[in-house]
């Protein structure tokens, strides 16, 4: 139900006073929908993502089985059948493996059924993935 990376990484964030305790956290953590990437633009964008939410808070989890063929300035955003640009909230990490993004307090996911993969440069979408 939970990753123990994504956990030691807010205890980490936690102890520096950043979130509020994680006592309890493992309770409150669910995943909410779930999707898989297609490429998109000629690009190769795979695997699986996630977004979870504990307590009030939420998490994007790229899975392990994420690779991304890498372009420029990749950044992580949400849709609804279209990109929507007020939705960038973060530059990719890395184009491959587990990675969790805390998704800032003016995004709320739940009402989006999309997570895309942009190219802010070139203004093009790299992957898109459907939320069920």
């Amino acid at each position: 139900m939970f990753r123990l990376p994504l956990l030691v990484a807010l205890a980490a964030i936690a102890s520096i006073g950043v979130l509020p305790s994680l006592a309890g956290a493992a309770d409150d953590m669910a995943i909410v929908k779930t999707g898989t990437f297609e490429g998109r633009s000629n690009h190769i964008t795979t695997g699986a993502v996630s977004l979870q939410q504990i307590s009030d808070s939420w998490v994007l989890v790229l899975e392990e089985n994420f690779e991304f063929d890498g372009a420029p300035d990749p950044k992580l955003a949400f849709g609804n059948g279209d990109f929507v640009p007020s939705t960038v909230f973060t530059p990719l990490k890395a184009n491959s493996g587990i990675q969790d993004y805390m998704l800032p307090d003016h995004i709320d996911p739940s009402g989006y059924t999309q997570v895309w993969l942009w190219c802010e440069q070139f203004n093009v979408p790299l992957g898109v993935a459907e939320l069920q």
